[in-house]
């Protein structure tokens, strides 16, 4: 059972419709790094990342790591680690996973443009938790974070996540 994000902001999974928050500039099956728009295809969860210090382990059957102040990700066109998990301080552009604002507090990591990944084609797309006004997010899916630890509890290994056009 798949999990469908669609541009209008609605998600569904099995037989529930969950709000969701996608990209400024809605979806794309040409994503470049800094466009601000989700990638359209269906993607992998590859694992997922939580604060323990704002809520419990989650129940899922991915793999699941403890989020530390020194976590990033690295968006640098010209680095080797482009679109990959990193320690902080970190030579190339990245970004900070230890976020203030909660919106991290739960990451899903995406299986895109990851194997192998491809300088520009965008980085860092993940499902994590929404604004309380659900404002577009960089190109990721963001959702209540109630909804997402339910999500995840729900999915198996073969679970992927597709955006696809209305």
């Amino acid at each position: 059972m798949n999990i469908i994000v669609y541009p209008s902001g609605k998600l569904n999974f099995g037989d529930k419709e969950y709000r969701c928050a996608i990209g400024k500039n809605g979806i794309t099956d040409d994503k470049k790094e800094g466009d601000w728009a989700t990638p359209i295809g269906c993607f992998s969860i590859r694992e997922i990342f939580y604060r323990s210090d704002k809520l419990e382990k989650p129940n899922t059957v991915f793999p699941v790591r403890e989020l530390n102040e020194d976590d990033g990700w690295c968006d640098g066109l010209e680095d080797k680690k482009y679109n990959q998990f990193v320690k902080l301080p970190y030579k190339a552009n990245h970004e900070k996973l230890w976020r203030d604002d909660d919106l991290y507090n739960i990451i899903v990591v995406l299986g895109y443009n990851d194997d192998p990944p491809v300088p520009g084609k965008g980085s860092a797309i993940f499902m994590h938790v929404a604004r309380p006004s659900y404002s577009p997010t960089a190109g990721c899916i963001a959702l209540n974070a109630t909804d997402l630890l339910e999500i995840i509890s729900s999915v198996n290994k073969e679970t992927k996540v597709c955006v696809v056009e209305e």
